[in-house]
């Protein structure tokens, strides 16, 4: 296997190989030729915590299966691997120059996704231009019906925003008719791709369900001081935020600071991340936040001992595993069709059933089935709850404890 850096901004993330998978039409058929595989991430800025947590390791840990293989089983071959990856500097443009750079002059056979709604959407047309696969968890949008339309080799893993908001306004209406709160909740959210399209679907979940949106508020990315709107927010005994990882932190720990304990609170995208649960410990129990597991899953718990083994850290509870289910769909649709043509791959993995840490999948909606998109912060973990209908759903424990003294 090898690794290739590339210009002053490219890295190398120890054995990271892939995000989204995509095919460039050529192919080796020699066993010697290494499979060129590239991607654009962030390594740096504001999205770097959520692309080093839920796609990098998942890339070692992937690598890691290969390199025991001795590379990627294509047809009859087994070939090495050469790895060319780019900081996007948490940039879409800087993203969109990096996946052309893959493209046209490093000419990569697979090509990867970067993380997050905002750097997917900008990379998207690239991606389909070219003739490769975009698999990515992490990005949520209500266009996901269409994009996939119009891209066919697009799988938006985590699907619409609505399926995220949903479910986070069942559980609201669980609690409301269990009497912990009542039909008033304050949202706020980050003004960009994912907050917005999360906002807007929840506005019309909470309306359908009879709750009245007391605050809703945006703030800007990159926002760090929420004591103004804890302030504002004082009294209120539901509290929802689709928040990215640093404002996930930032409203959890004003929260605690001003001693703002609602019955029932929700934080968005890093509430579900080690970091977030190894920050605030016991505190956190109870929290609601994005992703969840069924820890009683022996497959989901192998995962979690596999990625600890080989990447010395927990995986997140909520698109590290999808990333992986992904990762080991796609490497089975190689083998199956051997090829590496992204239209090949993109209808193996449509028609196809695929044996995953999340059991058995088809992707034929270009979405991944049956995965938790809301659940409870327990002992470390997110024990996954919504929405209801998922497999393997847990308790839900309610009011939310409070606070510990500061």
């Amino acid at each position: 296997m090898t690794f290739t850096r590339r210009t002053a901004m490219a890295s190398l993330a120890g054995i990271g190989l892939m995000g989204g998978l995509g095919l460039a039409p050529a192919q080796a058929k020699d066993a010697t030729t290494p499979v060129k595989i590239g991607y654009a991430i962030s390594l740096t800025g504001p999205n770097a915590g959520g692309a080093g947590t839920t796609i990098l390791p998942n890339y070692q840990l992937w690598a890691h299966d290969l390199r025991e293989k001795g590379g990627i089983k294509v047809g009859d071959v087994i070939r090495p691997i050469e790895i060319i990856e780019y900081d996007d500097r948490s940039n879409s443009e800087e993203a969109v120059k990096a996946v052309e750079r893959l493209i046209t002059q490093d000419k990569v056979d697979i090509l990867l996704a970067p993380w997050g709604t905002a750097l997917n959407l900008a990379v998207g047309p690239l991606f389909d231009r070219a003739g490769y696969i975009q698999a990515t968890p992490t990005a949520i949008t209500d266009r996901a019906p269409d994009l996939i339309k119009r891209w066919p080799r697009a799988f938006l893993l985590s699907g619409t925003a609505a399926s995220w908001a949903e479910p986070v306004v069942e559980l609201m209406a669980e609690a409301r008719a269990a009497g912990h709160i009542d039909d008033n909740v304050a949202m706020v959210s980050v003004a960009d791709a994912f907050g917005i399209d999360l906002a807007a679907a929840a506005r019309k979940a909470f309306a359908e369900a009879g709750f009245k949106l007391t605050y809703d508020r945006t703030y800007p990315v990159g926002t760090q001081d929420f004591s103004s709107i804890m302030a504002e927010v004082r009294d209120t005994k539901a509290f929802v935020a689709f928040s990215y990882p640093p404002d996930t932190i930032a409203i959890t720990d004003n929260a605690q600071l001003h001693n703002f304990s609602p019955n029932v609170m929700y934080v968005g995208i890093g509430g579900a991340f080690p970091m977030f649960l190894d920050r605030f410990g016991a505190s956190a129990d109870t929290l609601l936040t994005h992703g969840g597991l069924n820890l009683a899953d022996e497959r989901v718990k192998g995962y979690i001992d596999k990625h600890v083994e080989v990447t010395g850290r927990r995986p997140d509870s909520a698109g590290s595993i999808v990333m992986y289910a992904a990762l080991q769909a796609m490497e089975q649709a190689i083998e199956r069709t051997g090829s590496l043509k992204g239209d090949d791959i993109a209808a193996e993995l449509k028609s196809g059933t695929f044996d995953t840490v999340l059991g058995e999948i088809n992707l034929g909606s270009q979405m991944m089935p049956n995965i938790f998109k809301a659940g409870q912060i327990r002992d470390g973990w997110v024990v996954g709850l919504g929405p209801a209908d998922a497999s393997g759903r847990g308790d839900f424990v309610m009011p939310k404890a409070p606070w510990p003294a500061r």
